[in-house]
């Protein structure tokens, strides 16, 4: 077994696994916020209820992120220490910050928001999780100004003496064009992501077999206000994506060529629906195509141009040469991996749509007080949670699969930038591990958020405001 195949397959995994729960943290963080501002200003009981019935939800889901976040960061210097090499100067900073600032903000006043109930005023209360939300969007910030460096350095200088990359403008790093269209298109999803979360959980709560006529009338709040955040929020997405495609065909032509299969360059070029082809990618059996599509997506325009693979190939081998590490690849072959790319990118898109569709036909049967039952909406109610973070994982295999073989591109391939001394064994030792522990922790995860989704959200307590007993003990609220 190749150590770079198995070092990758970890990394993949150890990626896709946290960023499960990162679009959930973020938007169930502006979710509980919010019921909890709606209860300051109403003190309406059901929306108290709402914030610590998918607060206790939150905490367990960002304790799970916390932990498979910091094992991500010891991938860089386990298997990947040449590319920590490389990029060590430039990801310093931004990671940097995001540890020192972001991390601290977030877990500080998260203490703050779960001891405060009693000893804190409502609204200096409510204020803490707000910061805790700020907290996780500045920490999505400054990860992702490192990733879109990866896929367009900028504010950098290469030291031949060194081999490194090193910083030469931060604020050019932070401002990357890749970075101002990342980001809130990452941060959009995530709304849909933790909307999606809080509309399947309201929904099943609202028609399961057992719930009061109050509890009905609190969870259709929740599902009411779920399933508008999603419409909004995947509007949003859809305009971010699609700025988004334009800056990606400009800095990486070769990935939007290669999220549609096509091989020559071509204006008007169509985007096919749907596509059967031979299992390498490159010739197609059978498709369904939408005419201009993909020259819309790229350029804006229907009938703009869109580079093919082989065009773009023959660019690359001719500006970086041939790769002689490329172990993964064709010596000279900058091509990803066609089938890959063309499904991820499409799963992508059919995946949120699938959840927005699925919020706007709840939001209909919801109207006037409605409450549908059936084994339809049960099902509907399970899948809203896990559609938009299906979509999100896609679209990460998406925009990191679709960049290879670079791992920083146009400078270092992802085969020059694995551990040297390294072994095969090694990396399989470790990967088994990971994925088991991992398997555990999805399994704790699963069973704690299941337990109190059948629980229910809590009675309102009677005494919600501060105390003034100096000597009552810390409470925790949950």
């Amino acid at each position: 077994m190749d150590p770079l195949d198995l070092a990758r397959w970890q990394f993949g995994i150890v990626t896709v696994y946290h960023f499960l729960f990162v679009p959930i943290t973020i938007g169930l963080s502006a979710v509980v916020a919010a019921y909890e501002t709606a209860w300051v200003r109403t003190r309406n009981p059901h929306w108290l209820r709402l914030t610590k019935f998918f607060g206790k939800l939150f905490l367990i889901n960002f304790a799970i992120g916390v932990v498979t976040g910091i094992v991500q960061e010891f991938q860089f210097g386990m298997n990947w220490s040449d590319y920590s090499r490389f990029v060590g100067d430039i990801f310093g900073a931004p990671l940097a910050v995001e540890g020192l600032l972001a991390f601290f903000l977030e877990s500080t006043f998260l203490g703050l928001w779960i001891f405060g109930w009693d000893r804190l005023s409502p609204r200096l209360h409510n204020a803490c999780i707000w910061i805790v939300h700020v907290g996780t969007l500045l920490s999505a910030y400054f990860i992702l100004a490192a990733n879109s460096w990866m896929q367009h350095p900028v504010g950098y200088e290469y030291n031949p003496d060194t081999g490194r990359a090193e910083l030469h403008d931060f604020a050019a790093v932070l401002f990357n064009k890749v970075q101002l269209v990342t980001f809130p298109h990452v941060v959009l999803s995530a709304y849909l992501t933790g909307a999606a979360f809080v509309v399947g959980v309201a929904f099943w709560s609202m028609t399961r077999r057992g719930a009061s006529d109050d509890d009905r009338v609190m969870y259709r709040k929740a599902v009411r206000t779920g399933s508008a955040l999603v419409l909004v929020a995947g509007l949003g997405v859809a305009v971010s994506g699609d700025v988004q495609g334009k800056i990606m065909t400009e800095v990486q032509p070769m990935k939007m060529a290669a999220a549609e299969g096509l091989y020559d360059t071509e204006d008007s070029a169509p985007f096919s629906i749907f596509q059967i082809g031979s299992l390498n990618g490159d010739e197609e059996k059978f498709a369904i195509k939408v005419p201009g599509l993909l020259s819309f997506l790229a350029t804006g325009h229907t009938d703009g141009q869109v580079e093919g693979i082989n065009q773009l190939r023959a660019t690359y081998e001719k500006k970086y040469g041939a790769d002689p590490g490329a172990t993964y690849y064709s010596p000279g072959d900058y091509t990803p991996i066609i089938p890959v790319t063309y499904w991820s990118f499409r799963l992508m898109i059919g995946l949120g749509l699938l959840a927005a569709a699925g919020a706007a036909l709840i939001l209909w049967v919801t109207r006037r007080d409605r409450a549908p039952t059936g084994r339809f909406w049960l099902w509907l109610a399970i899948a809203m949670p896990l559609l938009p973070v299906a979509a999100n994982s896609f679209g990460w295999i998406f925009t990191e699969m679709g960049r290879q073989p670079w791992v920083v591109f146009g400078l270092m391939t992802t085969a020059n930038g694995v551990s040297p001394g390294v072994g095969a064994g090694t990396v399989l030792t470790s990967l088994l591990a990971f994925t088991l522990v991992y398997a555990v922790l999805a399994v704790v995860e699963i069973g704690l958020i299941l337990k109190y989704v059948r629980a229910g959200a809590e009675p309102a307590p009677e005494d919600t405001g501060p105390t003034d007993t100096p000597d009552r003990p810390m409470a925790f609220a949950y």
